[in-house]
């Protein structure tokens, strides 16, 4: 039990080394990048660090491979270059469980990196977003989904805006069910309400059926309120990005997920790109464990064999193509290609028995 405690300990303390100077380069380099993309726009130094504080959060949680597998080719060098390793094998104990204390801290990290910093990253990255938006003039996203609803907006140009709330969409968001438009004009003020029982986007405008309109620049809108069988509303909206203006899920917290995938199933959108995300996220802890039983299966055997560069650069090698995988696997599991289970998990599991089988092999015959 010491033996495994000192292994956790000098894993942990070479993680949070690796981690701590890969923080240090990405806030320097993406400070440079925020500097060199509002040159000339007059954003104050200290915008630009805090955008840096937004944007480097979500850069460290997706190299976290990298750093996992960089962590493990440096503790297990020097474990090889000091000799423990072969007191630990002389002690009696296999290779496998010398690395039952890296193994355990590994999917400690991992949990703590899905659990609680995914919801960190979800919300830097959000906010990161909006603020970079704002300061080039984008305009805030067209669709929001909740619980009690789907709501687009939509600009009229210099006649206002239209704020429009359906019950569900179908047909790949272009039609309606029970929908609200609320028309605003260029200073805000409401000027109209519409509602329908359904409403049908074809050729640059919304064909509403069974219609109720109330005109608020009149005395009494209630009293004066006029029914239509069909009414026609402009609009520069189009399927593909009323679709493309769904959030990134990684800009969605772990726990909030599967209340937004739900809510896109309930609102008539296909959430493959969401589910596949969130299976991804639940198996980042084994893919995590993977990279780091690749680092250890190349450079656990004893410097005296030489060929140590070649061992580093074979790991690195097989990570990076571990790690193309699972994001291949997840681009066919968005597209569905294979089931979102399959893409999120079918390469952690896979990459976990490619290490141990190497270690099993050239450690304990």
């Amino acid at each position: 039990m010491i033996l495994h405690t000192y292994f956790a300990r000098r894993f942990a303390s070479t993680f949070l080394m690796v981690l701590g100077i890969f923080l240090g380069v990405l806030l320097l380099i993406d400070l440079v990048d925020q500097v060199r993309r509002f040159a000339g726009d007059g954003v104050p130094f200290a915008a630009l660090v805090g955008l840096t504080l937004l944007s480097v959060p979500q850069t460290l949680y997706t190299i976290l491979p990298l750093i996992t597998i960089i962590a493990t080719l440096t503790l297990f060098l020097k474990l090889a270059r000091t000799s423990e390793l072969v007191v630990s094998r002389a002690s009696g104990r296999s290779a496998i469980k010398a690395l039952y204390g890296p193994v355990s801290v590994m999917l400690l990290i991992g949990v703590g990196a899905v659990a609680g910093y995914n919801p960190i990253v979800a919300a830097a990255s959000a906010r990161y977003e909006r603020l970079s938006d704002r300061l080039q003039g984008i305009p805030a996203p067209t669709l929001s989904v909740g619980g009690e609803g789907v709501w687009l907006r939509q600009s009229d140009g210099v006649n206002g805006r239209t704020m429009i709330a359906a019950e569900g969409l179908g047909r790949g968001g272009t039609e309606l069910r029970q929908a609200t438009f609320y028309r605003f004009d260029a200073s805000g003020t409401a000027r109209a309400r519409i509602t329908a029982a359904t409403a049908t986007l074809a050729d640059g405008e919304w064909t509403l059926h069974d219609v109720k309109r109330w005109d608020f620049t009149l005395p009494n809108p209630e009293a004066q309120a006029r029914r239509f069988d069909e009414w026609h509303v402009p609009s520069g909206l189009s399927a593909d990005y009323i679709a493309d203006s769904f959030e990134d899920p990684d800009e969605i917290p772990i726990w909030e997920l599967p209340g937004f995938i739900a809510d896109m199933k309930a609102a008539g959108f296909s959430p493959q790109r969401h589910l596949v995300y969130f299976h991804s996220e639940l198996a980042s802890p084994l893919m995590l464990t993977a990279m780091m039983l690749v680092g250890a299966g190349f450079t656990m055997r004893h410097t005296r064999f030489g060929r140590t560069g070649s061992m580093v650069l074979a790991a690195l090698a097989t990570g990076f193509g571990l790690f193309f995988l699972r994001d291949f696997a997840q681009i066919l599991g968005e597209n569905g290609q294979i089931s979102p289970i399959l893409a999120a998990w079918g390469p952690p599991v896979a990459s976990l028995c490619l290490p141990l089988g190497l270690i099993l092999h050239w450690e304990d015959g």
